[in-house]
C-alpha cells in the first residue's frame, strides 16, 4: 500500500509539472513578443544558447533534409513524380477545399474531350511488332553471346497471350495434337513447350507444333524456314478442310478462323525468312499476296499483323520508291491508324527529293523552296508522332534488339523502326543531314505536347510506364518525352540540405563568429514584431496586458 501511495503521489506531481510546463509554453507562445520587448531581453535569451546547440540544430536539419532528398530522388526515378507533390494533390488539396483533378468538374463532358480520351487510351495500346525477330535464331543467340536477356517477362507474357489467341480455339480438344499444343502455348518453361511440340508431332503433322519449333528451337534462319515450310504444308491441309465446313456451325467457323490465322502467320514468317536470307524479291511477292489475302478476309485479327509494314521495309531494300509511294497512298490515310513506319517512310520519300542538294547555309539565305518545305513538314509530322526516333537514326543513342511488342509513339516503337530502317536512311544521300537540321524545330510547334498536339492528338502520358515494361532497363535507358524536370521539392530539399550542412560546418569551425551572426539574424527577425508590440502597447491599456500575463 505504501508503494502504491508513492506511485500515486509521483503521478500527481508529474501531472502538475506537465500542466505548469504546458501553461508556461502557452503563455510563451502568446506573449513571446512581449517577453522579448527589448533588445536586452532578446540578447539575454540568445546568450544562453551555446555553439553546441547551433551545431546540433543545423546538423540535425541537414541530416533530415538529406534523408528527404534521397527518398524524393528515389521516388522520382521510380515513379516519375514527387512524393510530396503527389501527397499534397491527392490528400491535402481535397481537405483544404481544392478540386480533385481526377474528378471532372462538369458532368456534361464535351464530345471532343471524350474523343481525345478514347484516342489516348487507344494510343497506349501495346501492339505486336510486325518485324519481330525469331526467338531461337536471333534473340537466343544474342543471349548466348552477351549473357543478357533481350526480352522482358512482360513482353514474353504478351507473346504467350497472342499465341493462344492466334493458334487455339474451342474445338482443340477434338484433335489430340491440338489439345497438346493448347497446353504448350500456356507453358512458361521454353523446354516444356518444345517437348510438347515434339509430342504433338508424334501424333500427326501439326502446323502449330512446327511453328513453335521454328520460333524457339531453330538456331538459324535456314532451319526456321525449313520448319515453316513443313508447317505451311500441314496448315494448308487444315485450312482447306475447315473452309469447306465453316458454315456448318459456330464451332467449325471458329476452327476456320484459327486455321486462317495460322496460315497467314506461317506465310508472313516465311516471307521474313526470305527477306533475311537475301531473297528480297521473293519476300515482296509473298507479302503482296498476303496483303491481298488480308483485304479479302474480314477477320479482325489479320489486321494485327500489319503486313504492309513488312512490305514497306522490303521495298525500301530494293530501292523501289515508286511502289513504296503506292503502298503509302493506300495506308497513310486519315481514317487508318498511324505508325512510325508510315510517318517516317513518308518523310524519307519527301526528303529524298531535296536532301542531296540541301544546305542549311543556303536555305537560311534564300529561304526554303516548296519541295524543301514539304520535306521539312513531313519530318515535323513524323517527329510529332514519335519524337524518340531521330536520336536512334542520328546515332545519338545506341540501339538494342527490338522487343516482340511495341507501344505506338513510344521508345519501343522507335527502337523497332530504327533497327530495320536506319540503313534505308543512310542509303539516301543527305537524308540524315536534313533530319539533323530540322527535327528539333518540331518542339517549337508543340510547346505543351501533353496538353495539345499539332497534327496528332496530345502525346500520351502512359508511354514511359509501358516502355519500361517492354524494354530491358538493365542495360537500356528508356527515352522519355517530354523530358521531365526535377520537381520543386527535390530542388528545395537539396538546397536546404546544402545550406544547413554549410551552417553546421561553419558553426563547428567558427562558433563565436557564427553565434554573433545568429544573434544578429534573430534580432533582425524579431525587430518587426517588437515594433508591432510596442505600437499595440501604446494603444491598449496597461491593465489589459497585466491581466493577460496573469492567465
Amino acid at each position: 500500500m505504501e508503494y502504491g501511495g508513492m506511485i500515486f503521489s509521483w503521478t500527481v506531481t508529474l501531472r502538475e509539472t506537465i500542466d505548469r510546463r504546458c501553461s508556461a509554453l502557452f503563455c510563451f507562445s502568446l506573449l513571446c513578443p512581449a517577453m522579448f520587448g527589448t533588445e536586452s531581453s532578446l540578447s539575454m535569451f540568445l546568450n544562453t544558447l551555446t555553439p553546441k546547440f547551433y551545431v546540433a540544430l543545423t546538423g540535425t536539419s541537414s541530416l533530415i533534409s538529406g534523408l528527404i532528398l534521397i527518398f524524393e530522388w528515389w521516388y522520382f526515378r521510380k515513379y516519375g513524380t514527387s512524393f510530396i507533390e503527389q501527397v499534397s494533390v491527392s490528400h491535402l488539396r481535397p481537405l483544404l477545399g481544392g478540386v480533385d483533378s481526377s474528378t471532372p468538374t462538369n458532368s456534361n463532358t464535351s464530345n471532343g474531350e471524350a474523343d481525345t480520351n478514347r484516342q489516348s487510351v487507344s494510343e497506349c495500346k501495346v501492339w505486336r511488332n510486325p518485324l519481330n525477330l525469331f526467338r531461337g535464331a536471333e534473340y537466343n543467340r544474342y543471349t548466348w553471346v552477351t549473357g543478357r536477356e533481350p526480352l522482358t517477362y512482360y513482353d514474353m507474357n504478351l507473346s504467350a497471350q497472342d499465341h493462344q489467341t492466334f493458334f487455339t480455339c474451342d474445338s482443340d480438344h477434338l484433335r489430340p495434337a491440338d489439345a497438346i499444343m493448347q497446353k504448350a502455348w500456356r507453358e512458361r518453361n521454353p523446354q516444356a513447350r518444345i517437348s510438347a511440340a515434339h509430342e504433338a508431332l508424334e501424333l500427326e503433322d501439326c502446323a502449330t507444333a512446327y511453328i513453335l519449333l521454328a520460333e524457339e528451337e531453330a538456331t538459324t534462319i535456314m532451319e526456321a524456314e525449313r520448319l515453316f515450310k513443313q508447317a505451311l504444308k500441314a496448315g494448308e491441309g487444315c485450312y482447306r478442310r475447315s473452309h469447306q465446313l465453316q458454315h456448318h456451325g459456330t464451332q467449325y467457323e471458329a476452327q476456320h478462323r484459327r486455321d486462317t490465322n495460322v496460315l497467314v502467320y506461317i506465310k508472313r514468317r516465311l516471307a521474313m525468312c526470305s527477306r533475311k536470307l537475301g531473297r528480297t524479291r521473293e519476300a515482296v511477292k509473298m507479302m503482296r499476296d498476303l496483303c491481298v489475302f488480308q483485304l479479302m478476309k474480314e477477320f479482325p485479327l489479320l489486321s494485327m499483323f500489319n503486313i504492309h509494314e513488312n512490305l514497306l521495309e522490303s521495298l525500301l531494300e530494293l530501292q523501289n520508291y515508286a511502289d513504296v509511294q503506292a503502298v503509302l497512298a493506300k495506308y497513310d490515310d486519315i481514317s487508318l491508324p498511324k505508325s512510325a513506319t508510315i510517318c517516317y517512310t513518308a518523310a524519307l520519300l519527301k526528303a529524298r527529293a531535296v536532301s542531296d542538294k540541301f544546305s542549311p547555309e543556303a536555305a537560311s539565305r534564300r529561304g526554303l523552296s516548296t519541295a524543301e518545305m514539304n520535306a521539312v513538314e513531313a519530318i515535323h509530322r513524323a517527329v510529332e508522332f514519335n519524337p524518340h526516333v531521330p536520336k536512334y537514326l542520328l546515332e545519338m543513342k545506341s540501339l538494342i534488339l527490338p522487343p516482340e511488342h511495341i507501344l505506338k509513339r513510344g521508345d519501343s516503337e522507335a527502337i523497332a523502326y530504327a533497327f530495320f530502317h536506319l540503313q534505308h536512311w543512310k542509303r539516301v544521300e543527305g537524308a540524315l543531314n536534313l533530319l539533323h537540321c530540322t527535327w528539333e524545330g518540331t518542339f517549337r510547334m508543340i510547346p505543351y505536347p501533353l496538353e495539345k498536339g499539332h497534327l496528332f492528338y496530345p502525346y500520351p502520358i502512359c508511354t514511359e510506364t509501358a516502355d519500361r515494361e517492354l524494354l530491358p532497363t538493365v542495360f537500356h535507358e528508356v527515352s522519355v518525352y517530354p523530358k521531365k524536370e526535377l520537381p520543386f521539392f527535390i530542388l528545395f530539399t537539396a538546397g536546404l540540405c546544402s545550406f544547413t550542412a554549410m551552417l553546421a560546418l561553419l558553426t563547428h569551425q567558427f562558433p563565436e563568429l557564427m553565434g554573433v551572426f545568429a544573434k544578429a539574424f534573430l534580432s533582425t527577425l524579431f525587430a518587426p514584431l517588437n515594433f508591432i508590440m510596442e505600437k499595440v502597447e501604446s494603444i491598449l491599456p496597461s491593465s489589459l496586458w497585466h491581466q493577460l500575463t496573469r492567465i
